[in-house]
């Protein structure tokens, strides 16, 4: 076994599970999480050769599924606006009809609040309430000032908190 797969098998060891929730939390399909995730780590196999050490391992693969789930959600714009439909609706549709889902009423509005964000402040939030990554990992990952990060995590707090109370209260 050479260096580069002993290296790739004991990424998928470690950031299978951390990643297929990162995904999900994004496409709220199971099996679009499953696609991508796939993806991601052929991106991951594929790049794992250029990989300098210049940022940590772990910032580095969650760059490459968090770009490749955007990437994901930005393809699925265009082909709904193809169709005349709508992502957002359908993603709330998926979150309401989710078979897999055991989270309580609360949490199903909590992540369909979080669909109504911007995509900066959703990748942030998604990133700090369900990830718990720190300030410094998602400035690693996005490229983003911490500064910043603080700012679209506030704000998208915020929005939620409005978005959540008039649909629970």
């Amino acid at each position: 076994m050479t260096e580069n797969e002993k290296v790739f098998n004991q990424i998928v060891r470690d950031y299978s599970e951390r990643l297929w929730w990162h995904v999900r939390r994004f496409v709220n399909s199971h099996e679009d999480a499953d696609d991508l995730l796939q993806e991601i780590f052929l991106k991951v196999w594929t790049a794992l050769p250029s990989f300098r050490g210049e940022a940590q391992l772990f910032t580095w693969v969650w760059r490459i599924a968090t770009n490749e789930t955007l990437n994901h959600l930005r393809k699925e714009k265009v082909r709904a606006a193809l169709k005349f439909s709508s992502v957002d609706a359908e993603m709330e549709r998926r979150i309401q009809a989710d078979p897999y889902f055991k989270g309580t009423e609360a949490e199903r509005e909590l992540a369909k609040a979080v669909l109504k964000l911007p995509e900066k402040q959703r990748q942030v939030f998604i990133m700090r309430w369900w990830d718990d990554l720190s300030y410094e990992e998602m400035s690693a990952i996005t490229g983003t000032s911490v500064g910043s990060l603080k700012a679209s995590y506030h704000i998208a707090q915020e929005k939620i908190r409005s978005l959540v109370s008039q649909q629970v209260f």
